[in-house]
């Protein structure tokens, strides 16, 4: 029995005892909320149902809990039911119903934990979307983890997603680059605000050896040369790299394109012809204010040059043309003014606000020994995805990028993470699913298929614990989804380790027969929960883009 079957035979079972005693059983929410307690002698499960309708009902709290704790003792699933406190209810549930879970597990396979919920919804998820000039940073690095962990959690619940890169190909940031890429390759300092670090001088002697001449050119046209080719070399090496870290895109939007198009002009006019774009000490305008943000934004410049929101605002009339139902932002820590004017721009064009939304993630560090690093040894000013995957691997890497809410700045010990045992989380976790590999391997020594697993006999505290948090994980998934927080898959993850990992160290819940001893039922039972579990674990971490590995 998972949460949702509980909560499905709790509303069942309110809605037949306030009919039976008269009373209004329209009062019922939908879903009736169902919690683990925190001390496990409470219960499996409470739910304060009662004390949330009982006076719309006409009735006290806890004379409605007492008469749900006798109507629930009389079904097969529930072992008992106990009012706590003003009208809480304290429930066990029965191990053979317990065990029915497993059984979910074992007919959902890989699609356990999945939903419907978005389904019909076309969601447009952009997220990384570094500049081209330079390798990908640690800020980078943690939105390339979440995002597209949020992808794969989003799409399990229904949802038509679209993962979206946006290159920033076009403004001052290029001409720097492309300046910085000259200057290394004639022998020049490097320009002021230009770019540094061994990955400039790597790129620019590729372009001479591809160009020979290309540094006795023409200003302008050795200028360009370098522009184009050294970003086509840069977004190579930034699509590379994230490939090889987990992370692929659907679509590679240009921000060059939406001038090269027209795309910015058309925005522009459009929101002049409703009247959301004013003309002002010779610049337009556009009236954010009017719409939750909390100033108006230049848009055109007085010198007719577009500012950089208007490339945004094109860019999201692009969006909506394409049909998408959703628009999902994730930018970084110094992006928090993009809310607001994101969301007017999409009310300027008729959209419902929210359908923009905008998550920020916080800062990253890195520590060594207890230091911070400060620098990469090729990017010369920051640290960079290479170098975080070069230190602990792809794995551990997502792993703790994505373990920790994007709303807090978090620091990665490199040491810690490096480490093979359990106080890495993720070699906890997987080491717990490599595990359960084992004795599934090892159970093919026995003829398990002759024998009917009986769940009723899995009725130790440590079997009942990992059943329960086995059921909790579509739970988890769709919460996740929700409030765009992948990093619950990740602490659901490793309770879930939690839970196993001391069952299969007592010796008095044996899986596997001694010696000649037949496959008995509670063998079974126990197989198929090592099962379930090993399933579960290799399902949350594929949400993560972590692998599951078979040894360990």
């Amino acid at each position: 029995m998972t949460p949702a079957d509980l909560a499905d035979l709790l509303h069942a079972t309110a809605a037949k005892v306030l009919a039976e005693r008269g009373l209004d059983a329209s009062v019922l929410p939908g879903t009736v909320d169902v919690e683990r307690p925190r001390n496990p002698e409470h219960g499996d499960y409470s739910t304060n149902v009662a004390m949330k309708v009982a006076k719309k009902a006409g009735t006290n709290p806890r004379d409605l809990a007492g008469w749900l704790a006798t109507a629930l003792s009389d079904t097969e699933a529930v072992a008992s039911a106990e009012v706590a406190g003003p009208g809480f209810l304290n429930i066990r549930v029965a191990a053979s119903a317990q065990g029915a879970v497993l059984d979910q597990v074992h007919a959902a396979g890989a699609d356990y934990g999945t939903g419907a919920a978005l389904s019909g919804t076309k969601i447009n998820l952009e997220f990384v979307s570094a500049n081209p000039t330079g390798p990908v940073h640690l800020g980078g690095t943690r939105w390339a983890a979440v995002g597209d962990a949020l992808g794969r959690i989003l799409a399990a619940q229904g949802a038509e997603v679209t993962r979206e890169y946006y290159f920033n190909d076009h403004g001052g940031q290029i001409t720097r680059f492309a300046e910085s890429l000259v200057a290394a390759a004639t022998g020049a300092p490097t320009p002021e605000n230009g770019y540094a670090g061994a990955y400039i001088g790597e790129i620019a002697d590729r372009i001479v050896a591809a160009h020979p001449g290309a540094a006795e050119l023409d200003p302008e046209k050795r200028l360009e040369l370098f522009r184009a080719e050294g970003v086509e070399q840069m977004f190579a090496h930034i699509k590379k790299t994230l490939h090889e870290f987990g992370t692929d895109f659907d679509v590679y939007f240009n921000e060059s394109s939406l001038f090269a198009s027209g795309a910015v002009e058309r925005a522009v006019e459009t929101l002049k012809n409703s009247g959301d774009l004013y003309s002002k000490d010779g610049a337009w305008w556009i009236a954010s204010s009017e719409y939750g943000d909390d100033q108006d934004r230049v848009v055109i410049k007085s010198d007719g040059n577009a500012a950089y929101i208007a490339g945004d605002i094109a860019y999201l009339q692009d969006k909506r043309a394409r049909g998408f139902d959703l628009c999902i932002y994730m930018l970084g820590a110094d992006h928090h003014g993009y809310i607001g004017r994101l969301k007017a721009a999409a009310a300027a064009f008729g959209d419902d606000p929210d359908s923009v939304e905008v998550l920020i993630g916080q800062m990253v560090n890195l520590l060594r020994d207890g230091v911070a690093v400060r620098m990469s040894k090729r990017a010369g000013t920051v640290v960079t995805l290479d170098d975080l995957v070069e230190a602990i691997g792809v794995d551990a890497a997502r792993y703790s990028l994505v373990r920790s809410s994007v709303n807090s700045s978090i620091d990665i010990d490199l040491d810690l993470w490096a480490k093979q045992d359990s106080v890495n989380p993720v070699y906890y976790v997987q080491y717990a699913h490599a595990r359960a590999a084992s004795i599934a391997r090892n159970a093919a020594e026995f003829e398990y298929d002759t024998v009917t697993p009986d769940f009723a006999l899995l009725d130790s505290e440590f079997e009942g614990a990992l059943i329960r948090t086995v059921g909790e994980f579509p739970r988890v998934v769709a919460s996740a989804a929700t409030l765009r927080e992948p990093h619950r898959i990740a602490r659901y993850l490793e309770e879930l380790a939690g839970a196993y990992h001391p069952f299969q160290t007592n010796k008095a819940l044996r899986v596997l027969p001694l010696g000649d001893e037949p496959v008995s039922p509670v063998n079974a039972a126990r197989l198929v929960l090592v099962n379930a579990t090993r399933q579960v674990l290799a399902n949350g971490l594929a949400l993560l883009g972590v692998t599951a590995p078979e040894r360990m």
